[in-house]
């Protein structure tokens, strides 16, 4: 993409979000871990209130690895998936403790960006997004987490032409300008939710309209809702 038009499209989401996006306090490495494995295929919001089931029932995570995988579920069943992401947490914690000796990860903030995802990705369940958002929530790193609202948009604003989030990730990880890759990914997050959806997207009060590259878009005016969603699982926790 031309570097000229990037960084257009960079300042309008600069101008648009800037109070929205903030950095916010890190978080634990298994919090961010456990909070974004509950956000797989749900809302961040009842993916949050699951997160707080099992932070009010487990004290440590250690506590976790005791229960058994009947009560875990019914503690996350609010954000679907419950029976597949019950177990592959209690699963996870119990490969941990009999790796590390205790269930603690913060060994991985010595490791290299490449070594936290060998490490994260070989837990059943864990890809490379939510890798990515424990290098960005809890360990500061500059990388690009990508979900499915930053694949949609990146394809329609012309930045990627790609297949799957994954393949976006691997693309985006060159292009986005570093040092902003925390700010665009909550931005795109925000906007796609908000305008960009996948679908009626709110073209006609889209900012970024003249830059899109999308085929389908329109300029009608659809009447949006006032009640925007900007709220992100990684905030709460």
């Amino acid at each position: 993409m031309d570097s000229k038009k990037l960084n257009n499209i960079v300042s309008a989401f600069e101008k648009h979000y800037h109070d929205e996006t903030k950095k916010k306090k890190s978080s634990g490495i298994l919090d961010t871990l456990i909070a974004t494995k509950l956000s797989q295929n749900t809302t961040d919001k009842t993916s949050s209130v699951a997160f707080g089931n099992l932070k009010r029932e487990f004290k440590i995570w250690d506590d976790l690895s005791n229960a058994p995988v009947s009560k875990i579920k019914n503690l996350i069943k609010i954000c679907g998936l419950a029976e597949t992401k019950s177990k592959d947490i209690k699963d996870m914690i119990l490969q941990i403790k009999k790796e590390r000796g205790k269930v603690n990860l913060d060994y991985l903030k010595k490791l290299s960006d490449e070594e936290v995802y060998s490490e994260l990705c070989k837990y059943k369940g864990i890809g490379v997004k939510t890798a990515s958002c424990v290098l960005v929530f809890s360990l500061g790193r500059d990388v690009f987490p990508v979900d499915t609202h930053i694949h949609r948009v990146l394809n329609r604003l012309g930045i990627v032409n790609t297949k799957s989030a994954e393949e976006t990730f691997e693309k985006a990880k060159d292009i986005i300008p570093g040092k902003k890759k925390y700010f665009l990914h909550r931005a795109i997050i925000m906007f796609g939710r908000n305008i960009c959806r996948s679908n009626n997207p709110y073209c006609g009060s889209c900012f970024l309209y003249s830059q899109c590259k999308f085929k389908e878009k329109n300029k009608t005016n659809i009447k949006r809702n006032n009640q925007e969603n900007n709220f992100l699982i990684l905030d709460g926790i």
